[in-house]
């Protein structure tokens, strides 16, 4: 892989982890584009480092304030954060256990990649439908909410189905204030990423090659943290704005067009 291929894959990466398009979905695409062979699990994981590394940095104080209250029993509302976190974390968790070979071969698929995206587009529409039910609701996050956002985040185990995009949205339906909610589905990144590179280094840290660390490698591990934080700022603006249903209409365009190429090419 060159340094360019590695560079450009990382923008995708750091991009679409936190954008509501899929970041599985848009490597897969990439790559089947580009002509890369898969990188192997030495790339993948300086990836999620990378993208980890951004939003730890952009949620520096929330940890912070987060890791205090595990000390402090005065701090309720950042112990119960604490808690609605760990029970979103589960689902994800089942999931990965028990169905994380079967969801690896959709990946070498990207016909079904672009009908998953076309599915995540049609969910990110669904919190206009869902306007009146928010204002009903005191908007913070409760545990039925943490529970919906945490199964939200185990479906996006599908390549092309977005981890953001579910969570937000499954957040919204549940009567969460959608800049909270945004919040939360990137808080809940943390334990995600880390667990499923975790799982990945346990499991296959023979084939980890440390000549690989440099270059192109670490090139584009760079590049997926920048982007990775340019990211996180654009999402929330653009909730802030109540444009989150913009990135629906790209994940259709995009599915739809990845469909009509790659049958195409296919048949």
């Amino acid at each position: 892989m060159s340094h360019f291929q590695a560079i450009i894959v990382g923008i995708i990466q750091g991009l679409t982890e936190f954008l509501p398009v899929s970041s599985s979905g848009h490597l897969v695409l990439a790559q089947a584009l580009m002509g890369i062979d898969d990188p192997g699990l030495t790339f993948e994981l300086l990836l999620h480092l990378g993208t980890l590394l951004s939003v730890l940095i952009y949620f520096r104080a929330t940890l912070v304030r987060l890791l205090r209250a595990v000390f402090d029993p005065s701090m309720k509302s950042d112990r119960a954060m604490i808690g609605y976190l760990a029970i979103a974390t589960v689902p994800v968790g089942l999931v990965g256990l028990t169905l994380r070979k079967q969801v690896e071969g959709l990946g070498d698929n990207p016909s079904a990649v672009c009908v998953f995206l076309c599915i995540t587009g049609l969910i990110l529409f669904l919190p206009r439908l869902l306007a009146n039910r928010r204002r009903h609701s005191d908007g913070k996050i409760s545990l039925g909410s943490a529970l919906a956002m945490g199964c939200g985040q185990a479906c996006a185990v599908l390549p092309g189905i977005s981890r953001s995009g579910s969570t937000i949205v499954a957040g919204m339906a549940s009567g969460v204030q959608p800049s909270r909610a945004a919040e939360f589905s990137f808080l809940l990144a943390i334990p995600a990423i880390s667990g499923a590179s975790v799982v990945e280094f346990v499991g296959h840290y023979k084939e980890i090659d440390p000549a690989k660390l440099f270059g192109p490698y670490l090139a584009g591990a760079v590049a997926a943290f920048m982007f990775g934080l340019v990211a996180v700022y654009a999402v929330l603006e653009m909730i802030r704005r109540g444009k989150f249903e913009y990135f629906a209409y790209y994940c259709l365009a995009v599915g739809i067009t990845g469909l009509i190429y790659f049958q195409s090419v296919r048949s």
